[in-house]
């Protein structure tokens, strides 16, 4: 079934209990992961069960097609439904998921993430197509969705927000979901102990001068630049820089980068691109980025999206040393990027 953009976020919290499958698409990189974990808890409220989560790499898939059905039909030893989720397909994945949909195996529920699709698609219509499936799109947030953004974000901290401050805060967010998200984190968390969010609040904690030191390490990984990143990387850990604010801000940069990508396979020059993101990228980093994206597939691009995932879960979670998780990430994106 085909699922509008405007009733993408109803769907995603209360999908029909009869949906085999969802595909989560579109240019915003970070609402296409926020919109698939939504679809998935409604099946599983912890994604990090092992018992009954199963991730699968989507260019093995397309080498191995049955163990998409496979992990489908397999069940749980602790019971309940299972999840299989599957990140980075392209159209070059759509007969596998056309074969699973003419007879879905099993009773998981399959969510798909890619990358920006055409009405055409081949990967997209196999899922609009499909009684039991959807296809929900994921497109770049407006001013007007920013702003119920912004202002759900504030009131779920318990905080108030006026609408100039909201217009200050729009001003300085991008365009894609998972950056804002970070963005809007962190405001509400400097904005406490007050009970409401100002102007001030904004201009203090978005776009601050750790943050220029922050993209420059992210350039450095972007180059496969592993001296200067080392060396950037001692002097952020010096200053006490927080890790998990490293690798947020490196997993908003290469989502960006990704959209970049993405949208110059499609037809768009990168240049055009980096004149309309927001905020906007510094001129002095504009060369950098462009050679980022142009040297980084999309594939490459999910695969350091993945590391750095991975490395803000471990920061959270276990006793590591997050400038050694942090590091270890970064370093691996720019082998990633180096990498012919």
């Amino acid at each position: 079934m085909k699922v509008s953009a405007g009733e993408a976020a109803r769907f995603a919290v209360s999908p029909p209990k009869n949906l085999k499958a969802a595909l989560v698409f579109g240019p915003d990189q970070g609402l296409v992961r926020e919109r698939a974990d939504t679809v998935a808890k409604t099946v599983v409220a912890e994604l990090s069960d092992p018992f009954r989560v199963s991730e699968l790499d989507a260019d093995n898939l397309a080498q191995e097609p049955a163990r998409l059905a496979d992990e489908a039909a397999a069940i749980s030893m602790l019971g309940g439904r299972r999840v299989v989720r599957v990140r980075g397909a392209t159209n070059a994945h759509a007969e596998v998921f056309a074969d699973f949909l003419d007879d879905p195996k099993g009773d998981a529920l399959v969510v798909v993430e890619a990358g920006d699709l055409n009405k055409g698609a081949s990967l997209r219509k196999a899922f609009e197509e499909a009684d039991d499936a959807a296809a929900i799109p994921c497109y770049l947030d407006s001013n007007e969705t920013l702003a119920s953004v912004v202002e759900k974000a504030m009131k779920d901290a318990g905080l108030t927000i006026d609408h100039a401050t909201v217009r200050e805060a729009i001003s300085r967010l991008g365009s894609d979901r998972g950056v804002t998200r970070r963005e809007l984190e962190k405001l509400a968390l400097y904005a406490v102990p007050d009970t409401t969010v100002t102007v001030d609040h904004v201009r203090a904690v978005m776009g601050d001068e750790s943050e220029l030191r922050i993209e420059q390490i992210c350039d450095a990984a972007g180059e496969g630049d592993y001296v200067r990143l080392d060396r950037q990387l001692s002097r952020l850990w010096a200053e006490g820089t927080s890790p998990v604010a490293v690798v947020r801000a490196a997993l908003g940069h290469f989502q960006r980068v990704l959209l970049a990508r993405a949208k110059a396979d499609d037809g768009t020059p990168i240049g055009e691109t980096i004149k309309t993101m927001r905020p906007p990228i510094h001129f002095s980093r504009a060369d950098s980025f462009r050679a980022q994206a142009t040297r980084m597939s999309q594939a490459k691009l999910e695969d350091a999206l993945n590391a750095l995932y991975e490395a803000e879960i471990l920061c959270k979670t276990t006793g590591v040393p997050g400038e050694a998780v942090t590091g270890r990430a970064l370093f691996t994106v720019a082998a990633i990027a180096k990498a012919h």
